[in-house]
């Protein structure tokens, strides 16, 4: 059985003129040097495929004044994946911009954490701060998902597949999970936003978004502990990685980057 993945990172969108005091605590408000890009990621072989995240639509774009490039489910279509046909996605949590366009992925089964979804819809949603990074939409979608037996709940660290293993990293979100991909390079950590960009786990800089901070930081090192070294750690918004990745076409510089292959420029 096949348990070594090709693994891509798909840019879909992006923030611009971002202060980094939105970027970490600490951050100088005048300074906007660092923007956001938004992925979704998938790692894929002969035998099966996961979608990990599924973005957001034009709508929430503009409701959150964010610049869509082209909807998840096209940037599938630029590797030859088609969303509908997808049988597994994993959300690595329920933030708006990693919980979208379920629509585009009716046949998957879902993959989230028992606290991610308590999370979403218990006591806490009270709370404006707290339900800020939520879209109420996309989380009546996932309940809908598990009324209709669409979703499978973790609770923890799991192993779903030969090569794919989920690892609960929380802080940033209840329930967040980061995903440890199996590929030719070794292991690799598709962090989601248990690390929004390298200067926060590597300079340990928390991004100020968050429900638990000691666990935020904690997390990081669980990262670098279940990858094969710290270039094998993929944050969840940076565009470096971008940069430091190669495209997985000439074609698709700057959209899509391979994560299975060593990076261009190392971090350590």
């Amino acid at each position: 059985m096949n348990d070594v993945y090709e693994l891509y990172a798909i840019k879909y969108g992006e923030t611009e003129n971002r202060p980094m005091s939105e970027n970490y605590i600490g951050g100088d408000p005048h300074d906007t040097s660092q923007n956001l890009a938004y992925f979704i990621w998938v790692a894929t072989n002969n035998e099966r495929t996961f979608v990990i995240d599924t973005g957001f639509n034009y709508e929430v774009a503009a409701a959150r004044g964010r610049k869509l490039d082209r909807l998840p489910r096209e940037g599938l279509d630029l590797i030859g994946i088609d969303a509908g046909k997808v049988e597994q996605v994993i959300i690595t949590h329920l933030h708006y911009d990693h919980a979208g366009t379920f629509t585009d992925f009716g046949n998957a089964r879902l993959h989230l954490q028992d606290s991610e979804m308590a999370m979403a819809t218990g006591r806490c949603m009270c709370h404006a701060p707290l339900r800020l990074p939520y879209h109420v939409d996309d989380v009546c979608e996932m309940v809908r998902k598990v009324y209709a037996e669409q979703v499978d709940f973790h609770n923890g660290d799991q192993e779903i597949a030969p090569g794919i293993s989920l690892h609960l990293c929380a802080g940033h979100a209840a329930g967040l999970q980061s995903v440890r991909v199996k590929t030719r390079r070794g292991w690799v950590m598709v962090a989601s936003d248990a690390t929004h960009l390298y200067m926060n786990f590597k300079d340990k800089k928390p991004f100020p978004i968050m429900v638990n901070m000691a666990e935020m930081m904690e997390s990081w090192g669980k990262l670098i502990r279940l990858g094969d070294s710290i270039d094998h750690v993929v944050p969840g918004h940076d565009p470096k990685v971008l940069e430091y990745y190669p495209a997985a076409d000439p074609k698709l510089e700057g959209i899509v980057a391979r994560l299975d292959v060593a990076p261009k420029v190392s971090i350590a």
